[in-house]
């Protein structure tokens, strides 16, 4: 068995049944390897997509998803995604090869240091240097890529080795990693700070979003009774249905979500990780808060917690709620303070503007998707009106990233959903801009036979940044760029394309192709004067 086949094999063993990604001459014994076996190899038209496609199967499985590419510029293409992964606490191995170790015979050609290039970006990077070594390498990938907090691992592969004769080289069995369980101190000192506190508010984090946390997660705030709130990359770990939900802390400071910020005296974060846009600044004497997670605190200047439960999230709540249930009574100014967050967000949701504003936007959507139907977002400023307007009762279906926010992985992510989930309605939600980054995937998309809408929202420029633009008092330069007729780019695609003209015509538009299944590519215009009115003018009438 030479040594490719030992790292199929090995990939075999954890479990893996997919591979994404662009091979080239260096990996061409490891895709020989790859036609021989059970797994299923992928291609696609780009190194980028692949590795936001693994990064994404291990968002939703937990399980580390993987990406094959071939040295220098294939393994460069890599990086976005890996940062993707790193910050985004999403488990994935990757896998680059490179030219043979024993022997240069090609010189420096297409040779660059991608070990020492992915190390900031991962967990672990590391070369093979023997194939007998492989089958233990590959197991301490998957373990480490899976533990907390989740990210990504590089192995690279050189020619050489992956062609070399392995011997007599087992593979490493693998086994669930159990976490420690917070200890009986911790819990009793925040269950005391919980208890002696006026107004008690629960954060849920990205951290939170874990697969296997939902039920604990929705268990303790009904066995608590403490009103929540979440960040973006925390949307739907407890259902937004819930009659605690307050909302979602999609900008920093000054939102309506923010009053019950400001009201409360304790927040008990869960699962939060400092990686996304903070969605409060703390500062001295305002309110205490108690840090639950995997880890401990990333200290910040915004985010000193002064207690901590680390360790299994579920476990720790479980001991918590023992502790507390029962025991609080819930303050009857919530009620009508979430009344206030929630009218004001679901504000002109139904208005009739053409072109559509983006709070009707997110109200069309929400009316087409079911519970467990998934919204995967590119990055952009309808990414803010998603997290602000967008309810969620089922956790993992709103999938947005606010932690690297790069723009070019909606489709990608999309894609990986409605693998995993085909017979779950699966939204791909993209600007102009960020859908062009990665559009070649829609030919991937088809080749796979995903039931898969994606909707372009057409503004003609970099959306997000023209606001920032004009909120900082600068000249509209820049930012704006034509495109192609969509329709026609669907069609070219082998998708079915369609353009909204009217202020009604989104919601059965999207209806149509769900109904349909296969691939289809939908655009709506968007009234964008909307960032101004509310996410500026409004917000700050309300500090004043």
């Amino acid at each position: 068995m030479k040594g490719s086949d030992l790292l199929v094999a090995a990939l075999e063993n954890e479990g893996v049944d997919r591979i994404f990604g662009v091979p080239g001459e260096e990996n061409l014994d490891v895709v020989e390897s790859l036609r021989r076996s059970s797994i299923e190899f992928v291609v696609t038209r780009h190194e980028q997509p692949a590795a936001f496609l693994a990064a994404t199967y291990g968002r939703l499985t937990g399980k580390p998803g993987v990406a094959l590419s071939t040295l220098g510029p294939g393994a460069l293409n890599f990086v976005t995604g890996a940062a993707y992964g790193f910050l985004g606490g999403m488990p994935m191995v990757l896998i680059t090869g490179q030219k043979a170790i024993r022997q240069s015979r090609q010189a420096h050609f297409q040779i660059v240091d991608v070990v020492a290039a992915m190390r900031p970006l991962t967990k672990q990077s590391q070369q093979i240097v023997s194939a007998s070594s492989i089958p233990t390498l590959v197991r301490n990938a998957f373990r480490i890529a899976a533990e907390e907090r989740p990210g990504p691992v590089h192995l690279e592969l050189p020619e050489d080795v992956a062609a070399e004769e392995a011997g007599d080289a087992p593979l490493v069995p693998a086994h669930a990693a159990e976490l420690p369980v917070p200890s009986p101190e911790a819990i009793k000192h925040a269950s005391d700070l919980i208890l002696a506190a006026k107004f008690p508010l629960l954060m849920f984090g990205a951290g939170a979003s874990r697969p296997q946390l939902a039920p604990a997660l929705s268990d303790f705030v009904r066995h608590v009774r403490i009103p929540f709130f979440n960040t973006q990359m925390g949307k739907g770990a407890v259902g937004g249905a819930s009659d605690f939900y307050l909302g979602t802390a999609a900008l920093s400071e000054r939102d309506y979500v923010h009053k019950a910020i400001d009201r409360a005296d304790l927040i008990v974060t869960i699962g939060h990780e400092t990686v996304e846009k903070p969605p409060f600044l703390m500062s001295q004497g305002r309110h205490q808060v108690i840090h639950v997670g995997f880890v401990s605190a990333t200290v910040e200047e915004v985010y000193f917690p002064q207690a901590e439960v680390i360790g299994d999230i579920a476990k720790g709540l479980d001991l918590l709620a023992g502790q507390l249930e029962g025991r609080l009574k819930t303050n009857p100014d919530w009620a009508v303070l979430r009344k206030d967050i929630l009218d004001h967000i679901t504000d002109r949701a139904e208005e009739d503007r053409f072109p559509l504003t983006p709070q009707r936007i997110v109200h069309d959507v929400r009316q087409v998707m079911p519970p467990d139907g998934i919204v995967a977002l590119d990055n952009g400023m309808y990414k803010i009106w998603f997290a602000r307007n967008y309810r969620t009762d089922v956790a993992n279906t709103l999938l947005l990233d606010n932690a690297l926010a790069t723009m070019g992985a909606g489709l990608p992510s999309g894609m990986m959903a409605a693998l995993l989930y085909p017979q779950r309605r699966v939204l791909v939600v993209a600007g102009d801009g960020g859908f062009m980054m990665n559009s070649q995937e829609l030919e991937t998309a088809r080749r796979m036979k995903l039931n898969l809408v994606v909707l372009i929202i057409e503004d003609h420029a970099y959306g997000m940044i023209r606001w920032k633009q004009a909120v900082d008092g600068f000249a509209d330069w820049g930012l704006t760029f034509d495109n192609p007729d969509f329709v026609a780019y669907a069609a070219a695609y082998g998708a079915r394309g369609r353009r909204v003209t009217t202020a009604s015509g989104l919601a059965p538009a999207l209806e149509e192709a769900f109904s349909a299944g296969g691939l289809h590519l939908i655009t709506v215009p968007i009234d964008y004067s909307e960032n101004i009115r509310v996410l500026v003018d409004e917000l700050r009438h309300m500090q004043d």
